[in-house]
């Protein structure tokens, strides 16, 4: 059973545009758009804060590497500078020890006399 007769001409159904239904869909999609980005924005910082950690972390080790290393050095140092160590060396390159005859003593030299201090008078202070 046809409802319809086969030859008829349908006019085209026009509809009314609901401007409140489009207006909160665009508010919707801002408010999306601007959670998505403070999320985007917060998992930035995070990241980031993360990454730090971590290089401020290799820097503390590598800053007591370093002292480790310096402590090493002028242990070392004060091992060449010794007495021990400095006085055979100077046999080798033909040193002798100083001998008492060797060593001459300067006079002292005594300070300069100075001056008695002059004191001097606070000028006298004009009243008007």
């Amino acid at each position: 059973m046809e409802r319809l007769p086969p030859k008829q001409i349908n006019s085209k159904v026009h509809r009314e545009r609901d401007f409140r239904a489009l207006s909160k869909l665009a508010a919707l999609l801002f408010m999306g758009v601007a959670l998505t980005t403070g999320f985007l924005f917060a998992a930035r910082q995070h990241f980031a804060a993360v990454n730090f950690g971590y290089k401020n972390e290799e820097l503390r080790r590598e800053r007591q590497r370093l002292l480790a290393e310096q402590r090493q050095l002028s242990l070392a140092r004060e091992e060449a500078l010794s007495p021990a160590v400095l006085e055979p060396a100077a046999r080798q390159l033909g040193l002798q020890p100083i001998a008492p005859g060797q060593v001459s003593v300067r006079p002292e030299v005594k300070p300069a006399q100075s001056h008695p201090a002059t004191i001097i008078q606070p000028l006298p202070s004009i009243r008007q």
